[in-house]
Formats: C-alpha cells, sequence, structure tokens
C-alpha cells in the first residue's frame, strides 16, 4: 500500500471533520442568537404592555391632575390648597366633581384593573394609598351630594410619594424599551455619531 494515499485519505477526514464542526458552530450561534432575540421580544412586549396598559396612561392622568390642581392654586392665590375657606368651597367642590375626581377615577381603575403589570413583586404602597384617598373623596362627595359640606377633604391623605413613584416607573421603563428596540450595532453606531 503506498503511504501517499493515506495522507490523501486524512486530508479529506479532516476536511470533513472541519465541516461537521463547522456546521455545528453555526448551528449553536444560531440557536443561541435565536434564544436571546426570543428573550429580547418577550421582554419587549411585557415592556410595552406596562407601558400602554398601566404606567403610560397613570403617568398622563397624574401629570394632568398636578397640571390642573397647581392651576386652580394659582387661580386662587395660594401655594396649598388647605385650609379650604369659605369663599374657594363653592370652586373647590366644582373642580373637586368635575377634574380631580374624574381623574382620580381613571387612575384608580388602571391599578385596579392592571395591577398584575406592576414592575415589583409586591404591590407598592403608594398606590393602595392612593386608591385608599380616592374611596375616602367617593364618601365625601356622598356627603356633597346630600348637601353637607362639614368635611371638604378626604379623611385620608394624598400620598406623598404617588407621583414620584408613577414619574420614576415610567421613565424606567421608556429607557427599557428605548434599549430594547434598539439592537447593539444601532447603539454603537449612536455612540460613535455622539462624539
Amino acid at each position: 500500500m503506498d503511504p501517499s494515499s493515506f495522507l490523501v485519505s486524512g486530508g479529506w477526514q479532516n476536511a470533513a471533520v472541519l465541516t461537521i464542526i463547522l456546521a455545528f458552530a453555526g448551528y449553536l450561534v444560531t440557536f443561541l442568537g435565536n434564544r436571546v432575540a426570543a428573550r429580547r421580544a418577550d421582554r419587549l412586549r411585557l415592556v410595552n404592555q406596562r407601558l400602554n396598559q398601566f404606567y403610560g396612561p397613570l403617568y398622563v392622568a397624574t401629570i394632568a391632575g398636578n397640571i390642573a390642581y397647581n392651576s386652580l392654586l394659582s387661580k386662587q392665590g395660594k401655594t396649598q390648597c388647605h385650609p379650604i375657606r369659605d369663599e374657594d368651597l363653592k370652586e373647590w367642590v366644582l373642580w373637586m366633581t368635575t377634574i380631580f375626581m374624574p381623574l382620580n377615577n381613571v387612575r384608580e381603575k388602571i391599578i385596579i384593573e392592571n395591577a398584575h403589570l406592576i414592575v415589583e413583586e409586591q404591590m407598592p404602597q403608594c398606590l393602595l394609598d392612593f386608591v385608599t384617598h380616592v374611596v375616602g373623596y367617593k364618601a365625601l362627595l356622598s356627603l356633597w351630594a346630600e348637601g353637607d359640606y362639614t368635611e371638604r377633604r378626604s379623611m385620608i391623605g394624598w400620598p406623598a410619594e404617588f407621583d414620584g413613584y408613577v414619574e420614576r416607573s415610567y421613565q424606567g421603563l421608556k429607557a427599557e424599551q428605548t434599549r430594547l428596540l434598539h439592537n447593539i450595532f444601532w447603539r454603537f453606531w449612536r455612540r460613535l455619531v455622539r462624539r
């Protein structure tokens, strides 16, 4: 037997083994890439759902409520609504029933019906406090409907951390959405362009 036939035969074997290794490596890279892309798509879907059904509407209603509240205070020449003076009562009741409570009801509905979309594992206390605050005003508005204006504000105060929580959560999700929408090459290009 000619020894050179072994070398030729071995060369073909090496090429076949190398082809198999490269094919497997290509399959593995494709498989892992698809898994990463699927996870990214799932995460983006969840972020979009949280923004569209919970934090986005909650954020818009909160900003609108704050603008309206500050407009009322400005109109009355005050920096805070309490105490509600007798001369401000009629206007306070009007704004409360036509502007603030409808916005509160929208936010309460968002929280109750979409609580499964909160970012945290546990329900944030400020959201529970907000719902309780709204319930207090519902009782108060029932008294007002009967002509009893002895109480002018809900016994359950506005949760101070509510606005900050809503804004931080919304902005955090928007940043994550932007990051998920743009792949690594786009982010690299943006960094190059900014320099």
